[in-house]
């Protein structure tokens, strides 16, 4: 009788365990289609408990299965090395690694690059609930495209080791670097032999000078993979980068999603986050792009999960192949950086797609000091010099209301040029800006009337006193007051005076002239 009663509460202790743990059955089957198998929002993905991130299959009531994508092993690894630099802290600078001279050719401290590993390790800053997050067990793979224009050694080999360390290899269909015809030696032969030992890097090189968004179109024309992934040749990639990105395109093939950039400092290389993750992208009425944060009332609940934005930085993104040319692709007619985001951006919505910004994803990006290189079309004007003072313009960057002065006209690579003091552009809006294209100032020459001065003020997109034309007498007109901008030599002052053809003292000669924009000026100039 004993013997039979232990057996009856054995068996009474087995199903009473069945009922609360087995899958699919009693009260762990409720938590699970409540917690874990509950169908997931286009867009959202699931959290789950501790313990579950074990790379096994978890499957959802909408069919589909997810796992974990983190590679631990490699994340250990990374967390047990040493070294300057290592896990994104600043690299220690003492007052003679300031040299200037390591900004030179790059924008950005090389000094500091060359002494860092290839393979250095990041810190992992993602929100907690990214780190045990399930993505879909089959996303497409992807074609990662990698323009470049003489860039810096180092720093292009840290994007590809960073690739190539934190990506799942089946997730990878191949990486292009695309030369846009690179002039330095170390990105021909050399760098053809370095990348012999990566199977899936291949390089690609134009036959001219043809820009970041021809670059981009060559590189897309030529993938073979289900997505693509554009990224700068100055990135390092972080921990499961790529899986919440694919995740979102696997669930809707009409999404462009963006990782959070974060900021590697162009001096030290620091690792840091941008200021605030829930904020989306957004542009002003100049068409800059800037980030606002997102009411509480539209934030999600979970601040991991991704979130629509309406316009993209541009620069880090990826999207389906095919989706991207049933959009058209980018503008080939675009030159540089800066507008093409809204381009394709307005084309997302408007074909009925999607675009989210995806937290749990996190690219580091190198933001250069300046621009070491010039712009394929010259719409650069490096300097405005005066032919009788043979003087030039100067900004020195000044607040609002600053005076523009005449200054000795510094050589190429200067310090001073390198501060874009002596660099305008003539823009689409008929003003005049310190900087070139790629890093114009929101300050614009500014004059109110006949006699004043010539200064800086507030760009307003609204022409005006910021209105002006170069004439074929080479004298820089200003139609409000109908006047032309004169100098001192003496005094090295510019300032507003009556029109005089004969006058050196007027006469302005430009260095990198694009016609094409210059005679959109000329129509107010010269009517």
């Amino acid at each position: 009788m004993k013997r039979k009663q232990k057996r009856f509460l054995q068996m009474t202790l087995l199903f009473t365990v069945a009922l609360i743990f087995l899958p699919n059955v009693g009260l762990w089957s409720l938590y699970k289609d409540k917690h874990l198998v509950k169908s997931a929002e286009p867009g959202e993905q699931q959290t789950f408990p501790l313990g579950l991130g074990d790379g096994q299959f978890y499957s959802w009531t909408d069919g589909l299965r997810r796992k974990d994508w983190h590679d631990y092993e490699s994340i250990q690894k990374e967390a047990m090395r040493s070294g300057k630099g290592e896990h994104g802290k600043p690299y220690p600078l003492t007052e003679e690694d300031h040299d200037d001279s390591a900004y030179r050719e790059n924008g950005f401290n090389i000094f500091v690059s060359n002494n860092i590993a290839l393979e250095r390790s990041l810190p992992d800053i993602r929100h907690a609930n990214c780190k045990h997050k399930m993505y879909l067990e089959r996303l497409p793979n992807t074609s990662i495209i990698i323009p470049f224009h003489n860039e810096g050694w180092t720093s292009l080999l840290r994007t590809i080791h960073s690739i190539i360390n934190r990506t799942p290899g089946s997730l990878i269909a191949e990486i292009i670097l695309v030369d846009d015809f690179s002039e330095r030696e170390h990105l021909k032969d050399k760098l053809e032999e370095y990348m012999a030992r990566f199977s899936k890097v291949r390089i690609v090189r134009t036959k001219k000078r043809e820009g970041l968004i021809r670059t981009r179109l060559l590189g897309a024309s030529m993938a073979r993979g289900e997505v693509l992934t554009f990224l700068d040749s100055h990135c390092e990639v972080n921990v499961n980068w790529l899986p919440p990105l694919l995740n979102q395109i696997a669930l809707n093939h009409k999404t462009i999603v963006c990782p959070m950039i974060d900021v590697i400092d162009h001096n030290h290389f620091g690792y840091e986050a941008q200021a605030g993750d829930a904020m989306r992208g957004a542009f002003d009425w100049e068409m800059y792009y800037k980030r606002i944060p997102i009411p509480p009332e539209l934030q999600r609940a979970d601040p991991s999960d991704p979130f629509e934005s309406p316009v993209m930085a541009g620069g880090l993104f990826a999207v389906n192949r095919k989706w991207f040319w049933e959009l058209g692709g980018y503008d080939p007619g675009l030159e540089i950086w800066g507008g093409e985001q809204y381009e394709i951006s307005f084309k997302v919505w408007m074909c009925g797609g999607e675009m989210f910004d995806v937290p749990c994803s996190r690219v580091g990006h190198i933001y250069r000091k300046y621009v070491p290189y010039k712009v394929p079309s010259g719409t650069s004007l490096a300097r405005i010099r005066n032919v009788a003072a043979n003087l030039c313009v100067d900004s020195k960057h000044g607040a609002t209301g600053t005076e523009l002065r005449l200054d000795i006209c510094v050589k190429d690579g200067s310090e001073r040029t390198w501060s874009h003091e002596q660099l305008f552009t003539f823009g689409w809006r008929e003003d005049i800006r310190p900087g070139e294209p790629l890093h114009t100032r929101k300050f614009c020459f500014d004059a109110i009337s006949h006699n004043s001065p010539v200064t800086l003020y507030d760009c307003h997109g609204m022409k005006g006193n910021q209105l002006w034309g170069y004439r074929k007498d080479r004298t820089l007109f200003h139609p409000v007051s109908n006047s032309c901008m004169d100098c001192n030599p003496a005094e090295k002052k510019i300032f507003m005076a009556r029109c005089d053809p004969l006058s050196e003292t007027q006469q302005w000669i430009f260095e990198h002239i694009n016609m094409t924009v210059l005679e959109k000026f000329n129509q107010h100039a010269n009517s």
